[in-house]
């Protein structure tokens, strides 16, 4: 029988083996290595990607807040003006109401009533003076109410007393003013 020593050549192959699973081992880490520095690389290029354009955004945000701001101090002005433009235009419409309601008063005041004073506020007109009778006081409320520039006349109150040593009724009397330039602006403002 002939013996040939087979360990030798098992040997061989084992360390052909242990070589092959070192060298693909060794291949298998690199190429890992490789495709993680490589992902890791993507993402970082899109991570700067996207900072660039976060970057890009936040300088046109500043710029538009710059707009917006800027535009709220265009609307305060226009506002301003607007309100200005509405003072002027109600003083140019209301400049000749002080002659109306003198003129209109003159007509309407009868025989025996005598105003002592007169003043405004805003729409509202308070008459204060003397008549000789609570009659005339009703007199001068009708005129007053079929007045067109006033309208609503209103008798706060009438109390006796002497004046020259003459005994007359003083009175005090609200009415209101018509204002149809106010009514038009109101209207404009609606539509």
């Amino acid at each position: 029988m002939i013996r040939i020593n087979l360990l030798p050549h098992r040997e061989e192959k084992r360390k052909a083996r242990r070589q092959q699973f070192v060298a693909f081992s060794g291949a298998t880490l690199l190429f890992g290595a490789l495709i993680v520095g490589l992902v890791n690389g993507v993402i970082n290029g899109y991570v700067s990607a996207q900072d660039e354009k976060n970057a890009f955004l936040k300088t046109e945000i500043a710029v538009l807040d710059k707009s917006i701001d800027e535009i709220k101090r265009l609307r305060e002005q226009t506002d301003a003006l607007i309100q200005r433009k509405q003072v002027i235009e109600s003083l140019q419409g209301n400049r000749s109401e002080a002659v109306g309601l003198f003129n209109e008063l003159a007509k309407n005041v009868p025989e025996g009533v005598y105003i002592r004073k007169v003043s405004q506020q805003g729409g509202k007109i308070n008459l204060i003076g003397y008549a000789q009778s609570n009659a005339r006081v009703s007199s001068l409320m009708r005129n007053l109410e079929s007045s067109p520039l006033l309208e609503r006349p209103t008798l706060v109150e009438i109390k006796g007393s002497n004046v020259d040593k003459r005994r007359m009724n003083e009175f005090n009397l609200d009415l209101h003013i018509t204002r149809a330039a106010d009514e038009t602006v109101a209207k404009g403002r609606k539509t």
